[in-house]
């Protein structure tokens, strides 16, 4: 299923990619990259002649009826992985874990250091915990990666996606041997995480904002409720005056 979704992926959309050669042929690697689309884990696959596996909720695979055994069998079909991320520390080590076992095997491993999808095109500030220690935990190489314009083929939100020319950059591979056997140290986390999220800027050429894309949304919802609560004040406030004014102009009538 994967090379029959990712032909036709690669036949409607035409992605452009620059440094497939830094993928190595065989062996274990991890592929970092930003995240601004729910395709982004379907086009990088699709360019690729070896499989990425991605962690994905669990819930794409545990959907009752035909629709939840068809959206199973895809996210299996592309590579996808299902964990339960529901149980806050838990499911990051879950996480975690899976990434080592799929490595292990000497395979591709494809991550998103920001945690989420941006919400506003811009590059986020990398979560230290799962990048970071799998990368130590196994000695693979992290290979920076950068989805350009996926935001633009399937928006937030938007089941139907636009017939748009996305691009993928991948950079040269990282090696951070000479840190492992430090995991548990979170300063060394940091600089690991940070190095990474630096090339992958480069090769975007994205904004960075040095702050968690979580923290980035509360602040837009709160924003847009702000705005929404003030919009409605002035509309009763709006309402009010003129019912006052209206019942002036009858007085004085």
């Amino acid at each position: 299923m994967k090379f029959s979704i990712g032909g036709s992926l690669k036949l409607a959309f035409r992605p452009w990619v620059e440094g497939i050669e830094n993928i190595p042929a065989e062996g274990p690697a991890i592929l970092a990259s930003n995240h601004l689309s729910f395709s982004d884990s379907f086009f990088l696959p699709a360019v690729l002649d070896r499989k990425v596996t991605f962690i994905a909720k669990a819930e794409y695979f545990t959907s009752p009826g035909v629709k939840g055994k068809l959206t199973a069998a895809f996210f299996k079909g592309v590579g996808q992985l299902p964990v339960d991320r529901s149980g806050g520390r838990g499911a990051g080590e879950a996480a975690i874990k899976s990434g080592i076992e799929v490595l292990e095997r000497g395979e591709l491993f494809g991550i998103y250091p920001e945690g989420t999808r941006s919400p506003d095109g811009r590059l986020y500030r990398g979560k230290p915990g799962g990048l970071a220690r799998v990368a130590l935990a196994t000695g693979a190489p992290v290979i920076p990666v950068a989805m350009i314009d996926t935001e633009k083929v399937q928006p937030p939100g938007k089941i139907v996606p636009k017939m748009i020319r996305p691009g993928i950059r991948i950079g040269k591979p990282l090696d951070f041997t000479r840190y492992q056997g430090m995991e548990g140290d979170r300063f060394i986390l940091r600089s690991v995480t940070d190095e990474v999220m630096y090339e992958i800027m480069k090769l975007s050429g994205q904004e960075y904002v040095d702050i968690y894309a979580t923290a980035a949304k509360r602040q837009i919802a709160d924003a847009a409720k702000k705005k929404a609560e003030a919009e409605k004040a002035a509309k009763s406030g709006n309402a009010a005056a003129d019912k006052t004014g209206k019942g002036k102009a009858e007085a004085g009538a």
